[in-house]
């Protein structure tokens, strides 16, 4: 997760006053066997709480890729202690799913582009590891189900500031879930494996294009500065 130093999030906390954290995992790669990196961070939620006073009602998970993956894992395991997440680029393996139980409803925020070809918009296997992976469609649902939201989603379109990016902007917000939660999908239409609003560092043929209609990290800084654990 520490490369999202690039992309802003040092320059919100700034301006908001908000505390930023950013752990690494081992190799550069979470949730791997014989790690415990679920146990990792909750002691290292407990250590921040401690240690710089912040409010433990209103601790916030975000990630990219693999990232995203372990984001929606904390989801699952450790929702006592998370008040939102933000997975981007990521989903759920499928075989983690059945013992996914959250002891409470939380709040999703989830963006991936649809011709994204590192972790496909349609799930199935990923292509390197082989890891049998949930589509976007069948991630929202989860939570969808899991926060008893409402099945239908208000849909609407972001402005397309920049036609030359080759995206649109897609979001859809399912509401009324319980405790007031939401889940949100931000369906880059046209996006690949990338961080929207950042730069464009791998080559789009690989990696795919990066949306620049939209800032992730203000969008879900927006998304998560009004949640809390009740």
């Amino acid at each position: 997760m520490a490369w999202l130093t690039r992309y802003g999030f040092n320059k919100l906390s700034g301006r908001d006053g908000f505390i930023v954290v950013y752990p690494d995992a081992i190799g550069e790669k979470w949730d791997q066997e014989n790690i415990d990196d679920v146990g990792f961070i909750s002691a290292l939620i407990d250590h921040l709480v401690k240690k710089l006073n912040i409010d433990e009602r209103r601790v916030y998970v975000t990630g990219m890729s693999n990232g995203a993956f372990m984001t929606n894992l904390l989801a699952c395991e450790l929702s006592g202690k998370i008040a939102a997440i933000a997975p981007v680029s990521g989903t759920m393996a499928k075989e983690f799913v059945p013992y996914c139980s959250p002891s409470r409803p939380i709040s999703v925020l989830i963006i991936h582009g649809d011709k994204d070809k590192i972790v496909p918009w349609k799930g199935g296997e990923l292509p390197v590891i082989r890891l049998k992976i949930l589509s976007v469609e069948e991630t929202v649902d989860h939570w969808v189900t899991h926060n008893n939201c409402s099945s239908s989603s208000i849909i609407t379109w972001e402005p397309d500031r920049y036609p030359q990016d080759g995206t649109r902007v897609r979001r859809e917000v399912y509401g009324q879930g319980n405790e007031g939660t939401e889940v949100i999908l931000y369906a880059i239409e046209g996006g690949g494996h990338t961080w929207p609003g950042g730069h464009q560092l791998l080559p789009i043929l690989a990696f795919g294009r990066v949306c620049k209609d939209i800032n992730a990290c203000e969008v879900i800084w927006e998304f998560f500065k009004g949640r809390s654990i009740k």
